[in-house]
């Protein structure tokens, strides 16, 4: 049974996610927040789970070696499940508060967090308890890397099944490539990347001006691409251009391949991140947009101030098109084309491999030079005009499996926004909530917007807004093959 063949490797990867909530709670320990017990029974939960999954994996003898279809319900599986725990701290802070929350907020905050969407069902944040405002982030970063990755990367017990596991978590199209020739010294290599980045970028935030925690807490939420905050209002609420230039250079970084700079790490090669054609079309994408909507905020009149324009218009756009999520003014009274715009941006603008979501650059990339040799071919039928990202040729699997990732992207889109708005949502809201829900981007228009949130929602729009979270960051397919009658066959 291939639940059960998982079910060690499940019961592991909850007992690493419960150590993880020892964060938190030492942090209401030492600022005595007064949400110290909103954590001991989510610990108790966590470490109960696991304990009882590899229970029942023992009673069957002889862990079973993993293969790829167990890889992939073991990331459906955990990325389903995590969320269940990751939100009883929220349970039980309102239950303690006094102002009980609904397990259906609780359970889209948890999955928004891990998901790194950064949509919020929750106000006055500012006057949250640090710790829970912390765990919120804090899942955010776990969950940029993903926590999956972690497990392979400090779990030896994985074995060779945990290859599988690395390609079932990995996004875009090509997963089978190599950076070392052990998977768990790749997946080391990638989180040592992350965490040198990180505190980096907690440096910076700090020498900026940040408090101590207020910057651990955005730099969670930056490198992860998530845009949960600490306040209400984002990251206006610092009203600092220094701040702003930070969290731009690592909003960019970040939105890059991380096994690139892993490989030029080691390899002592920088000029290789410049030369991968991915790369270099994220950072065009995102700065050319950038400039771009600075010149229609200009010529519409919307403001006056080239520079301060600029600054405006680059965190914004880098924001929204990274799938960060973060806002410094309400973007929606800008020209409706520039909202729309960079709604779309989002789900295009990042590199495979890196903390982003969408449908990622380089499946663009690829389905340009498709639509080339196509078009070629009408010319020159008989020619040999291979697809090629930089010396490497892309075989015709990987190119079906992009078409095929696309057809459902957009069936998606549209079948989500269709539900909502048979729950009678406007259509601008449940599109843009659709969107930026698969995009794991966060704010969307009009009452979900930079100056709003997912709280007014139904429950049932909610749920519709978590799916859609989960089937973004399992890049529907890896998703939705379990719910087919082939995959369970034997």
């Amino acid at each position: 049974m291939p639940f059960l063949r998982v079910a060690p490797v499940l019961g592991a990867i909850f007992m690493v996610f419960g150590l993880t909530i020892l964060v938190p709670m030492g942090v209401s320990w030492w600022t005595d927040d007064g949400a110290l017990l909103a954590y001991p029974a989510a610990i108790a939960a966590t470490l109960a789970c696991g304990v009882f999954l590899r229970y029942l994996a023992s009673r069957r003898g002889k862990q079973q070696e993993l293969q790829a279809r167990d890889g992939i319900l073991l990331v459906g599986l955990a990325w389903t499940l995590l969320p269940l725990v990751a939100c009883i701290p929220l349970l039980s802070y309102f239950e303690l508060a006094g102002t009980p929350t609904t397990f259906t907020d609780a359970y889209f905050e948890a999955v928004s967090a891990l998901t790194t969407t950064g949509s919020t069902v929750y106000t006055g944040l500012d006057q949250l308890p640090v710790s829970i405002n912390l765990w919120r982030c804090f899942l955010q970063w776990l969950g940029g890397m993903g926590i999956l990755v972690l497990a392979v990367a400090i779990l030896p017990m994985l074995g060779s099944g945990g290859s599988q596991l690395f390609r079932a978590e990995a996004t875009g199209p090509m997963k089978d490539a190599k950076l070392t020739p052990r998977i768990t010294e790749t997946a080391k290599g990638l989180w040592s990347v992350y965490v040198l980045l990180s505190l980096a970028c907690v440096t910076a935030y700090w020498l900026g001006g940040m408090s101590p925690l207020d910057a651990w807490m955005h730099m969670f939420t930056t490198l992860s691409l998530g845009g949960l905050s600490s306040h209400d209002a984002s990251f206006g609420f610092f009203q600092s251009p220094t701040l702003e230039w930070v969290a731009i250079v690592f909003m960019l970084l970040a939105s890059g391949n991380f096994a690139l700079y892993f490989m030029a790490l080691i390899k002592r090669q920088p000029w290789r991140i410049w030369r991968d054609v991915e790369w270099r079309g994220s950072m065009l994408m995102l700065v050319g947009s950038s400039l771009f909507i600075t010149g229609l905020l200009l010529v519409k009149g919307t403001t006056s101030d080239p520079f301060e324009t600029l600054r405006m218009a680059l965190f914004n756009v880098v924001s929204i098109g990274s799938t960060t999520g973060y806002a410094t003014v309400d973007y929606t009274t800008w020209p409706v084309f520039a909202p729309l715009f960079m709604i779309m941006l989002s789900g295009v603008a990042t590199s495979a491999g890196s903390t982003g979501a969408g449908i990622k650059m380089v499946r663009i990339v690829i389905l340009i030079k498709q639509t080339r040799r196509e078009m070629s071919r009408i010319i020159h039928p008989r020619a040999v005009n291979p697809v090629t990202l930089g010396s490497q040729v892309v075989d015709n699997s990987t190119i079906f499996a992009v078409l095929g990732f696309m057809l459902v992207y957009g069936g998606t889109i549209i079948g989500l926004t269709m539900l909502l708005l048979l729950s009678d949502l406007s259509f601008d809201t449940a599109f843009s909530a659709v969107v930026a829900s698969v995009n794991n981007m966060g704010p969307g228009l009009n009452e979900i917007g930079p100056s709003g949130n997912y709280q007014g929602l139904t429950d049932f729009q909610t749920w519709v807004c978590t799916l859609a979270m989960l089937l973004g960051r399992l890049e529907m397919l890896s998703f939705l093959v379990l719910f087919t009658r082939g995959y369970w066959r034997k």
